[in-house]
């Protein structure tokens, strides 16, 4: 079975996580400036973070690509936070990947509907992935469209669904 450079998963080791955060943290407060200090907020102890991970890379940065997912309201799933490093922008699958991993797994679950907020910039992108605006919303002063995925493109697979990992006790 031939391996892939680049792999989509649930983040589940302690590495993954803090890649997870050290590159949305690089993205959404850093680069982007919506956030100060750090992006985490409470839907992080309900969410499922999901990272792309390149192979060839050292340990300490393989994390190149970030999503999030979370049950909002029964079978109501919403992804959020997606980040891809700046260094890995121009490949091209990683964001792509990132989302059918997201919304796949969100179907498999038990999603009869799955909504984002997407920065004005990637509104025609994810349009090409299946997505439709549902309307135009101003999230931290700066321009968003509420989209929905075409979940028939995005079907269900077969992974089990784990305890969201920052769950508070």
């Amino acid at each position: 079975m031939a391996s892939s450079r680049y792999c989509f998963k649930l983040a589940q080791s302690p590495q993954d996580l803090r890649g997870y955060f050290d590159l949305r943290q690089s993205i959404f407060c850093q680069e982007q400036g919506l956030f100060e200090g750090d992006d985490e907020d409470d839907i992080d102890t309900t969410a499922y973070p999901i990272v792309a991970i390149d192979q060839e890379a050292p340990p300490d940065q393989q994390v190149v690509g970030v999503v999030r997912i979370y049950e909002e309201q029964d079978r109501l799933w919403y992804g959020g936070r997606l980040g891809v490093h700046a260094d890995y922008r121009r490949v091209g699958r990683i964001g792509k990947g990132l989302i059918y991993k997201a919304v796949t797994t969100a179907n498999t679950w038990g999603c009869d509907r799955f909504l984002a907020t997407v920065q004005l910039q990637n509104v025609r992108f994810f349009q090409r992935q299946h997505w439709d605006s549902l309307e135009e919303i101003q999230i931290c002063d700066r321009p968003h469209h509420l989209m929905e995925a075409d979940l028939a493109f995005y079907p269900p697979g077969h992974e089990p669904r784990p305890q969201p990992l920052l769950q508070a006790s």
